[in-house]
């Protein structure tokens, strides 16, 4: 057999044996009222609140609401709240909140409970990364049932985008008081589509339409999540009939599935940017280094190799289409002047500098094959880096603990596309989300947070982006593609930045 139908095949018979080792799915497929949906990543928590961590924004949407959401192509519109506004001066947002918006248990939404998520727990201690992002709330005042007023005492330029952003979910005061912050990451009570009806850790999560949900009912009153880390697993269980939908499949698979008379897939760009977060110390304290490392990366191979060229190539933490993009600045690749630059610093591929570096395996599409191409770029030129597989929490952990190694390969997620979600947190060094400690850069950064003025915001991210990428204090690698494989059948809303809603499908 010729090489390429010789992986082919022992493809094809390993996706086979990985279909018949996966536990029996639910048989509700063929219902039309019903979907299973491979997952790559377990919850861990159903505090929505606990952690920005964009694998997740998907799920939580399914249970949970915000005060505003976005439409397919990232405008912002009502949700929770059906009216808001922000004060010229950037320091309190108005929203009044729908009188038609349940918990799963019968009880209504109030402004209490806003109160409650975007003060009350920060100021009770509760371990969130919303208390983080919210840390200048003064007050929240709640004249009525209906309305709520934020009090900030310093601006908040991007006060509404973060309203329909990472861990920016509406949490039910009366139940989490009950249950308690640990009971209630264990007993999840929302009020969006569909309430958690089941939830074994790990392995699967089932849950039906709550039939008091404010919006329209969802087609599909269904919906059964598979935990399948492992993407070689969650192509078999497409290709045997056992999901209606995986995402985050290999490009190879996505093409190769999606040509099967009873299989769709999908390969496009979202608002997010894979990216290599560097510490600013250990090795890569050295500036040579870091700019080494950054010119070594041939990025227009990786995404030929990895993503059938459809991954653009970065040079700044922004994508094309964004505010904050800088589409006339380049960091080339250049592995002459790699090393060159090693070469001061006393490093060559003799005499190799040693660094660590971590990625994720199945998170999201091509992430260790990526990692895996960077450590043979940085080896060509004297950088030897000793890779290692981390799953999500352990990222999370890691990272708040500063003990993340000299390199990260990261997917950044920004689903309302500001700069400050890009840039501004991942290089803020006063924030647990940044890798990045020097106050050189992150100095810069720090000043735009409260700048009111949008165009002399967005000109200020610019010019930081570009200059943290020439300091080496970050290095952009691709923007990043979301993957797909479903039954034809089965129609599926796309949304731009990356949300799989299942309560905006139907069956056709």
């Amino acid at each position: 057999m010729h090489r390429r139908n010789w992986i082919a095949g022992v493809a094809a018979g390993a996706a086979v044996v990985l279909a018949a080792a996966l536990p029996l799915a639910p048989q509700v497929a063929a219902a039309k009222d019903s979907v299973v949906i491979a997952w790559p990543v377990d919850p861990q928590t159903w505090d929505p609140n606990r952690r920005t961590n964009p694998a997740l924004q998907s799920l939580f949407k399914m249970v949970y609401d915000q005060p505003l959401t976005q439409t397919p192509d990232m405008k912002l519109e009502a949700a929770l709240v059906t009216k808001w506004s922000l004060s010229e001066d950037g320091k309190t947002v108005m929203l009044d909140i729908r009188d038609d918006a349940y918990w799963h248990d019968g009880a209504k939404v109030t402004s209490a409970d806003i109160k409650y998520t975007f003060l009350e727990r920060g100021k009770a201690g509760h371990k969130i990364d919303l208390a983080r992002i919210w840390r200048n709330v003064e007050d929240i005042e709640t004249p009525s049932a209906t309305r709520a007023v934020i009090k900030l005492n310093k601006p908040m330029p991007t006060a509404l985008p973060w309203l329909a952003f990472l861990a920016n979910y509406v949490v039910p005061k009366h139940h989490v008081s009950k249950v308690g912050v640990e009971g209630f990451a264990s007993q999840p009570l929302g009020s969006g589509p569909y309430r958690v009806v089941d939830y074994q850790r790990n392995s699967r999560i089932v849950l039906e339409a709550f039939d008091k949900y404010w919006g329209p009912k969802p087609k599909i009153r269904k919906v059964t999540v598979l935990i399948i880390k492992d993407s070689s697993a969650r192509v078999a269980a497409i290709q045997s009939g056992r999901v209606d939908f995986a995402p985050d499949v290999p490009i190879r698979e996505v093409d190769r599935l999606g040509k099967m008379a009873a299989l769709s897939g999908r390969i496009f760009p979202i608002s997010r940017v894979i990216l290599l977060q560097i510490r600013s110390d250990r090795a890569f304290a050295d500036q040579n280094v870091r700019l080494a490392a950054h010119h070594a990366i041939n990025k227009k191979a990786i995404s030929k190799a990895l993503f059938a060229g459809k991954a653009v190539p970065l040079s700044v933490v922004a994508p094309p289409g964004t505010p904050g993009y800088v589409k006339d600045f380049e960091f080339p690749y250049d592995p002459a002047k790699s090393k060159a630059l090693l070469a001061k610093s006393g490093f060559s591929p003799e005499k190799p500098i040693k660094v660590g570096m971590a990625s994720f395996n199945g998170v999201f599409p091509g992430d260790y094959d990526i990692a895996r191409a960077v450590v043979s770029m940085w080896k060509k030129v004297g950088i030897e880096a000793a890779l290692q597989v981390i799953e999500q929490p352990k990222y999370f952990e890691l990272n708040r603990g500063n003990k993340l190694p000299e390199a990260t390969l990261y997917s950044w997620d920004n689903a309302v596309g500001d700069p400050e979600m890009f840039t501004g947190y991942l290089m803020h060094p006063k924030l647990p989300f940044s890798a990045w400690k020097d106050m050189d850069v992150g100095g810069r950064v720090m000043k735009l947070f409260g700048v009111v003025d949008y165009d002399k915001r967005i000109a200020g991210y610019k010019d930081v982006a570009v200059y943290a990428s020439q300091q080496g204090a970050v290095m952009p690698l691709l923007q990043s593609v979301t993957t797909w494989v479903n039954k034809t059948n089965l129609q599926v809303v796309q949304y731009n930045n990356g949300w799989v809603l299942p309560h905006k499908w139907s069956w056709k």
